[in-house]
């Protein structure tokens, strides 16, 4: 008899607490994506140049949406509710388009979805994309890979005009994800304004008549 009123009494609280766990409200999730203007490339004339921004690549390391975090050395982690709007490579990839074609540098930009043909292709990959937990303060860090490339160049060694590492670190005002977000923009828009620079000069250099 108390053997089953024990068992009755267990699985009246195990009911009890179902239900109150299928009241609560799940956690909500919070969304963050780069936010700032166009760098101002300081283009004087535009060159007679298409270019396509193809999909970028990825370390495995940061290969999610989730907001990667590194607060000891060979350690990484994740935040459970707070994430990238997209893949970082996404987010990388979109901006640096947008840019491109906003610098007016070039004739026209395209991404990779876009099938008109281009004169070069800008592949890239993200070397590091996160969060950095130091004791006095918080840092993003981003480091990206680009190669241009000359489309339709059967030499393979005249095919590669540039391949160069950029990496900015820019520290957070305050210590939370919407302040990660802040200064992952500022160092993607340092980044970008180097590329563009950049990517004007080599082609500048190209003789187009």
């Amino acid at each position: 008899m108390k053997r089953s009123l024990l068992l009755l009494l267990i699985s009246l609280g195990i009911s009890l607490s179902s239900c109150m766990n299928l009241k609560q409200p799940p956690e909500k999730i919070s969304y963050y994506s780069f936010e700032y203007d166009s760098p101002n490339a300081g283009v004087k004339k535009q060159l007679p140049f298409v270019l396509r921004v193809k999909r970028f690549q990825i370390s495995p390391l940061y290969a999610s949406n989730k907001i990667v975090f590194r607060d000891a050395a060979f350690k990484r982690d994740m935040y459970a509710y707070h994430r990238w709007h997209s893949n970082p490579r996404d987010m990388v990839s979109y901006f640096l388009a947008r840019d491109l074609k906003g610098s007016g540098a070039f004739k026209a930009v395209f991404s990779v979805e876009d099938s008109t043909p281009c004169s070069y292709t800008i592949d890239g990959a993200v070397e590091e994309f996160f969060e950095q937990d130091n004791t006095d303060s918080w840092e993003a860090v981003l480091c990206l890979e680009i190669t241009l490339s000359k489309e339709e160049e059967p030499d393979a060694s005249k095919r590669i005009i540039m391949q160069k590492n950029y990496r900015s670190r820019q520290t957070c005002s305050q210590k939370n994800p919407a302040s990660l977000a802040e200064a992952m923009s500022k160092a993607m828009s340092e980044i970008s304004g180097k590329i563009i620079s950049d990517v004007y000069g080599k082609l500048s250099a190209v003789n187009v008549y």
